[in-house]
């Protein structure tokens, strides 16, 4: 690992020097998310061989694993000992590898209940721009003084560094599921899901698509009855499959030709006024959509701004629209500083999270 990590920073001091951009990859399964790199004459820095269970111990619940470990082979070696990502990242191919799962901050169907990739990361070891080898964090969940620099590479896309070590805690698989489903109009199926909420119930996905209702269940058999009886509905026997594919996308409402935006707004907000079709997850606070093409993305990303939250283009089309929200100037600014400070040269995937970063 240590002389792959020299090779990389050796890389990167060159790419510095020339001030050649870098296209930093892993598996490459999430190519299509996030803007096109700016500039030309870009040279790959293939991370993948940073690969591999850097220690383990399951009392513990934590997990450090190299960036270019695959995501499959990661949670094979958790199932065994009955653990898992809590959070339930999309693979979107069997290359997905951890420190992609990391750079684009994506999380699964569980979020909503056991938390985001940021909450799950103790600690990252990565090369700046300068290709200095840098760790941040630990192996334990504790308060830290200073910035908390590990969560801050979630959801930067590579912008900021090179991931090289992540350090994440796992959680034990639950001893049972049960997946239930019921017909409900849209704004009945929005006030179920934020009751059942603010309850002590088991609930750990939810999904409303086409006026259909699904929602997990999981923890003890016991404990998953009693919530069954309360939230009634029909148990479907497909259970397991139904929550793979909306996790990996493969559920027919993403397989639509069409530009697929991600809206994160606040879970209590009504249906949206928004001609096409949508999947709703996280009790309401992720609804997808797939527009008719009479709404621009001006309208789309107002819609979510007006909901307090934001819109994302998550599968573009061939249209110059960026694909993350715009920031507020303030926030801008301080992008752009925390580019300057991790990445002086700006050589770190250009434009990959904003044109001008």
């Amino acid at each position: 690992m240590q002389e792959m990590i020299d090779q990389l920073s050796a890389a990167i001091r060159a790419a510095t020097e020339r001030k050649n951009p870098l296209q930093i990859r892993g598996g490459g399964t999430k190519d299509f998310y996030g803007d096109s790199l700016t500039g030309q004459n870009h040279d790959r820095l293939d991370v993948t061989a940073c690969a591999g269970v850097i220690e383990y111990e399951p009392a513990d619940l934590v997990v450090t694993a190299g960036a270019g470990t695959r995501l499959a082979e990661l949670e094979a070696v958790l199932s065994k000992n009955g653990q898992m990502l809590a959070f339930e990242p999309p693979h979107f191919g069997s290359a997905a590898t951890l420190g992609g799962c990391v750079a684009t901050g994506l999380s699964g169907p569980r979020r909503a209940s056991a938390g985001a990739v940021r909450d799950f990361v103790l600690g990252v070891r990565m090369l700046d721009g300068r290709g200095n080898d840098l760790r941040f964090g630990g192996q334990v969940m504790k308060n830290v003084a200073g910035y908390d620099i590990s969560r801050l590479m979630v959801g930067s896309m590579g912008t900021l560094g090179v991931l090289t070590e992540i350090s994440l805690k796992i959680l034990p698989l639950p001893p049972a599921d049960l997946t239930l489903r019921m017909q409900l109009t849209e704004a009945d199926a929005i006030e179920k899901m934020n009751g059942w909420a603010g309850k002590p119930l088991p609930v750990s996905a939810t999904c409303f698509y086409q006026n259909e209702l699904t929602v997990r269940l999981s923890g003890a058999e016991v404990a998953i009855r009693a919530a069954q009886a309360k939230i009634g509905g029909e148990e479907i026997s497909n259970g397991k499959e139904f929550w793979k594919a909306v996790q990996e996308q493969t559920h027919g409402f993403f397989q639509k030709t069409k530009p697929l935006w991600r809206l994160s707004i606040h879970p209590t907000t009504p249906p949206l006024a928004l001609p096409g079709l949508q999947l709703i997850e996280w009790n309401g606070a992720l609804r997808w959509f797939v527009s008719d093409g009479s709404v621009d993305a001006e309208t789309i990303r107002a819609t979510a701004k007006n909901a307090g939250g934001h819109a994302t283009l998550f599968r573009p089309d061939q249209t110059c629209v960026s694909v993350f929200h715009p920031l507020e100037p303030n926030m801008m600014k301080l992008h752009r500083l925390l580019k300057q400070q991790f990445d002086p040269a700006g050589i770190f995937n250009p434009g990959r999270l904003y044109p001008d970063l």
